[in-house]
């Protein structure tokens, strides 16, 4: 009896530890310009999807399979050019539907909550190569990259998700719409 109790103990010591290594911050995480919106993505994030940076992502954003996990309407306002639908709540793994399994894919959501989560499940559905962007679609128009609407048109408007979330939305004559 005294051995199945130290053998509990040792293993919710050993799986508490583990989950405290993979919430911990990653030291080389990509850059993001207000030190303040990383504090909060520090504190949002569980660091569970290995993460990609905008300019990364920019460089080779032609290359890659890139995924928008915000809702419909976000989606429609602005997005990521190259970027397909995938949803968040209304998540359907049918939009991978053509996707190898080995493929670079990329994921992203207004600041990369939602996008962790699906990428998690992208993980345990066997995708080797899935990133988060790291500050996600706010990030990537903060760092001055264009975003398109609905018919591919560039635009100059992003859905913040709600008014709260809209101050970490910074770019310069970007419309914040929610």
């Amino acid at each position: 009896m005294i051995g199945m109790k130290k053998a509990g103990i040792i293993s919710f010591v050993v799986s508490w530890i583990f989950q405290i290594g993979c919430t911990q911050t990653p030291a080389n995480r990509p850059k993001i310009e207000n030190p303040a919106f990383d504090q909060k993505l520090q504190h949002l994030l569980r660091f569970s999807v290995p993460l990609i940076g905008v300019q990364e992502l920019r460089n080779i954003q032609s290359e890659v399979y890139i995924f928008d996990t915000r809702k419909q309407e976000e989606y429609a306002v602005s997005h990521i050019a190259g970027a397909k639908y995938a949803g968040y709540e209304d998540f359907d793994e049918q939009v991978l539907q053509g996707v190898p399994g080995d493929a670079k894919i990329v994921l992203y959501c207004s600041v990369g909550y939602r996008s962790e989560k699906i990428g998690e499940q992208l993980q345990k559905r066997g995708y080797e190569n899935v990133y988060n962007l790291y500050g996600s679609i706010f990030e990537w128009a903060n760092q001055g990259y264009p975003v398109v609407d609905a018919q591919g048109k560039p635009v100059k408007k992003v859905h913040t998700y709600n008014k709260a979330w809209s101050k970490w939305m910074e770019a310069p004559g970007i419309q914040k719409i929610w």
